[in-house]
């Protein structure tokens, strides 16, 4: 029989278990508290449960966290750290997240999803298509089983997938890592990142209090759409009429990603645009440079083009600041170290 996985359970869920094993009605925070705040790896170091429930347990569960399978760490600190999936021991399925260090903070980017459906262009793991969605314990592991995960500032979701493409295991991670039971970090040092999914953006903005990225690339429709092919479903400018009906006067921040592409969208008149479409809404914008991928002929924007581009938007009242890509010497950018995993393990076979 395949044991349950007991990490990435929230409390409701963990209380389930313990009322059908007939453990304590305490057990179930007390489970919760060695996961999330004593960070433990193993039933067995859960010390306040008795040794009869401990072995009641780890009959039918475990913990389930696991530790990276490689790391690379670039010149600049960036680390990235790959990660086996529910799905690995069957089929060469790999994830991958990024630890970020700078002067005032740490982050780390996480994975929703192995591969995605959503096919931008310009994304690594766009060309790869999509594995599967992550579970929650997938998902919270990447955070959890670093080496500086207790040192980390923020988190972002911001690696491979589509986040609101697998909206319910996301909102139960975010609620694990943002409650007082589970790991208890402020919804103000974490940020989800969408494409624009709208059912689920929606959900997100009623059933949770973080930060909030949308990748726009683009303000023209036709070129979105080249870029981004959800733009056809969702289009921008029904995000943002969506966004629009949002109060954001409190601290929760909204925030648009644009990664600058030579001779594609770092125009000007592309400048210009967004201005008009971001008008009245309480928003900064991330310009991003552009992180080579393989077999994409796609080329960062010169610093000039980029400098006049932030210089433009700031000169008509938008936060706007200039990102510069980390880690390019071990192809930081999310999806490359999986599909070189997978590829390579492909070859041995």
């Amino acid at each position: 029989m395949q044991k349950g996985i007991l990490f990435g359970k929230n409390i409701e869920e963990l209380k389930q278990i313990t009322d059908s094993l007939h453990l304590p009605s305490y057990t179930a925070k007390q489970i919760a508290q060695w996961m999330y705040s004593k960070r433990i790896f193993s039933i067995e170091e859960m010390s306040n449960i008795s040794a009869q429930n401990r072995n009641i347990l780890e009959e039918f569960y475990e913990l389930g966290c696991q530790k990276p399978i490689q790391t690379q760490t670039s010149t600049d600190g960036t680390q990235k750290f790959l990660f086996e999936t529910s799905s690995s021991k069957h089929i060469e399925n790999y994830i991958e997240s990024v630890y970020i260090p700078a002067k005032e903070r740490a982050t780390l980017c996480l994975s929703s999803q192995s591969g995605c459906r959503m096919n931008c262009q310009f994304c690594a793991t766009g060309n790869q298509g999509f594995n599967h969605h992550l579970l929650v314990h997938e998902i919270l592991n990447q955070y959890y089983s670093i080496p500086q995960s207790k040192e980390l500032s923020n988190l972002v979701f911001m690696g491979m997938g589509e986040p609101f493409d697998n909206i319910d295991e996301v909102l139960n991670a975010l609620k694990i890592l943002t409650s007082e039971w589970g790991f208890a970090l402020s919804p103000r040092r974490i940020t989800v990142s969408s494409v624009g999914i709208l059912p689920g953006l929606k959900r997100f903005l009623e059933e949770s209090e973080c930060h909030l990225a949308i990748s726009l690339h683009s303000p023209f429709d036709q070129e979105r759409e080249d870029l981004m092919p959800i733009q056809k479903v969702y289009p921008i400018d029904e995000i943002i009429a969506c966004l629009k009906n949002y109060n954001w006067s409190g601290q929760r921040r909204l925030s648009f990603e644009y990664i600058l592409i030579q001779g594609v969208n770092d125009s000007l008149s592309h400048a210009r645009m967004i201005t008009k479409k971001l008008r009245g809404l309480q928003c900064r914008i991330n310009l991003i440079s552009y992180h080579h991928i393989p077999n994409k002929s796609f080329v960062k924007s010169d610093e000039e083009t980029s400098m006049a581009f932030r210089d433009f938007l700031s000169s008509h009242g938008l936060f706007c600041t200039i990102r510069q890509s980390k880690g390019e010497d071990i192809l930081a950018a999310c999806g490359l170290l999986a599909k070189t995993r997978k590829e390579s393990k492909n070859r041995d076979k």
